[in-house]
């Protein structure tokens, strides 16, 4: 009787977690994105009682979201440099070595060298245009060395960290480029270089469409094809959820209004009388969190609906599948890499742009915080598992341990100590996930 009745309490403990999981299942979520989603919420929480209640301010939330964009931006490329069972090390040089390149070409050479009638406005442009060329062109020299010399990625990457650190010295005789031009600043954020209000509204109710007709869409398609739907009330929590989610975030970012200098300094520049509070301006989405946001929807949209995408994650299920398949597995490598420059270069930008100069110090330690966001959002070390969305929240996470542990005056070295144990936890993780699936 005694047996029957724990083997009784087991299957129903069994039943109540099959249950759980074709619940979580049936809304076509990741269930391991999902725990890392609760796993942030109870860090906010946990970061806003022992601050005081600062953590969960919109000024806060607003800077994090800018703090996060750089990381978050390289970390949907490495997602693919790793599940190609790759790694990347000198991200964070490639970043500072095309600083500082866009930086002596906007402050030095185009304003004195450039003579062609195309005005400061499009400086910016052109500076842009020239460092992602830049930063693909390194990342191809990468992968080719990689795919076709056959060299690791870890030995090419590594001489990569030393090698574009010192030419970026050099380029600049160790100088501090700034200022940067006043377009291109704004790339970096800040009051100025955000949408405001009204616009910040509009992104969300495009944004709300898109994930209604994305879920109207991909029904149907599942339908037309004789795939199995998901039951009608799922639909309608991940709609709601999806719209309510990105609400909110606009909320809080038109909730963060300008300096009261820097607003009195508008109105005077404009004007405009000032009420009796001082003048309320909402800086609204920032540009680096929209550039973050398009480039995630970007890269995912390649990882999993492009031939591109689905041919890496093949070399990294299988590299000698993928070859015997017929998939030039060689240059789908130099790819990934020439992707990694190219948003190498894109967060050089943006960094560069927030801090109005470039640095010979600019992306130190980067490459160590975006492998950590990678794996933390659930890409494995060991090739052919990775998400997008897990990368850029893994971001946040870093990005978030890191703001708390100001809030709340850790030392910069326990800092360290935090973010290295929550990295060897995740690739833990990830190593028994592993043996549990082999």
């Amino acid at each position: 009787m005694t047996n029957t009745a724990s083997n009784q309490e087991v299957s129903a403990a069994e039943s109540a977690k099959r249950f759980s999981l074709r619940s979580v299942g049936s809304l076509g979520l990741d269930t391991r994105l999902l725990g890392m989603m609760l796993a942030l919420g109870a860090m906010w929480i946990a970061f806003n009682i022992k601050s005081g209640g600062l953590f969960l301010t919109s000024r806060n939330l607003w800077n994090l979201s800018v703090q996060s964009s750089a990381v978050a931006i390289l970390a949907t490329g490495m997602v693919l440099v790793i599940v190609s069972r790759n790694i990347d090390l000198s991200i964070g040089s490639i970043t500072v070595f095309v600083a500082m390149f866009m930086g002596l070409a906007q402050a030095e050479w185009i304003p004195q060298k450039w003579h062609y009638g195309l005005g400061r406005p499009y400086t910016w442009i052109i500076v842009l245009a020239a460092g992602i060329v830049l930063g693909g062109l390194i990342g191809a020299l990468h992968g080719f060395i990689v795919a076709y010399v056959k060299v690791p990625s870890f030995i090419v990457t590594l001489g990569g960290l030393l090698v574009w650190r010192a030419l970026a010295f050099q380029l600049a005789d160790g100088r501090t480029i700034a200022p940067l031009d006043d377009k291109f600043q704004l790339l970096g954020g800040g009051p100025k270089g955000s949408l405001g209000e009204w616009k910040s509204w509009l992104i969300a109710a495009i944004a709300s469409a898109v994930i209604i007709g994305g879920l109207v869409l991909g029904r149907r398609r599942r339908q037309r094809h004789g795939f199995p739907l998901r039951p009608m009330w799922t639909e309608v929590v991940l709609g709601t959820v999806g719209c309510a989610a990105v609400i909110a975030a606009v909320w809080v970012a038109n909730s963060y209004v300008w300096p009261p200098g820097l607003a009195k300094a508008y109105a005077k520049e404009h004007g405009i009388t000032e009420p009796p509070g001082g003048l309320q301006i909402p800086t609204g989405i920032a540009i680096p969190v929209l550039v973050m946001v398009g480039v995630a929807v970007v890269m995912t949209y390649l990882a999993r609906r492009r031939r591109f995408g689905r041919y890496v994650f093949s070399i990294g299920g299988n590299p000698e599948a993928a070859e015997l398949a017929g998939i030039n597995t060689r240059f789908v490598v130099m790819k990934t890499f020439i992707v990694m420059g190219m948003l190498a270069a894109l967060a050089a930008a943006v960094i560069s742009a927030r801090l109005d100069a470039a640095t010979v110090g600019l992306g130190t330690g980067l490459e160590l915080q975006v492998i950590a966001a990678a794996v933390i959002g659930g890409t494995s070390l060991a090739g052919g598992i990775g998400t997008i969305p897990g990368a850029v929240l893994g971001a946040v996470v870093m990005q978030s341990l890191q703001s708390g542990m100001v809030l709340l005056k850790v030392p910069t070295a326990m800092q360290d100590v935090v973010v290295g144990v929550l990295l060897v936890t995740a690739v833990a993780f990830d190593s028994i996930l592993n043996r549990r699936r082999t």
